[in-house]
């Protein structure tokens, strides 16, 4: 059983910058593969990016290609999401997931979090 915890959101000024972080529980992290989603108003939940167990590999949606990055700190039991650039489209909660083979798009994941809420102001 993993239990993840979201921080981070807020609301933030178009161009702006926000850092998430999700601390996961549990002594096997890095057995994880790890991701972000988020949900717009009125939309469906929708991929972000995700992060291989070990952390070489990354893999982002289209839309926030280059302005977003996704990291972890396998000490800390956190993976992060760096959020530049911002856009009023990026305003949406945003949760972390994990799985224990690979988070992508359109497959839920093994373990959600509860969500952070960004909301980006134009």
């Amino acid at each position: 059983q993993v239990q993840l915890v979201e921080s981070g959101g807020g609301l933030v000024q178009a161009g702006g910058s926000l850092r998430l972080s999700c601390a996961a529980s549990g002594r096997t992290f890095s057995s994880y593969a790890m991701g972000w989603f988020r949900q717009g108003p009125g939309k469906e939940r929708e991929f972000v990016a995700a992060l291989s167990r070990s952390g070489g590999l990354t893999y982002y949606a289209d839309s926030v290609k280059g302005r977003f990055t996704i990291s972890r700190d396998n000490a800390k039991n956190t993976v992060f999401l760096q959020m530049n650039s911002l856009k009023p489209e990026d305003t949406a909660v945003y949760y972390c997931a994990a799985d224990r083979s690979l988070v992508r798009s359109g497959v839920p994941p093994d373990y959600w979090g509860q969500g952070t809420q960004v909301t980006v102001a134009s």
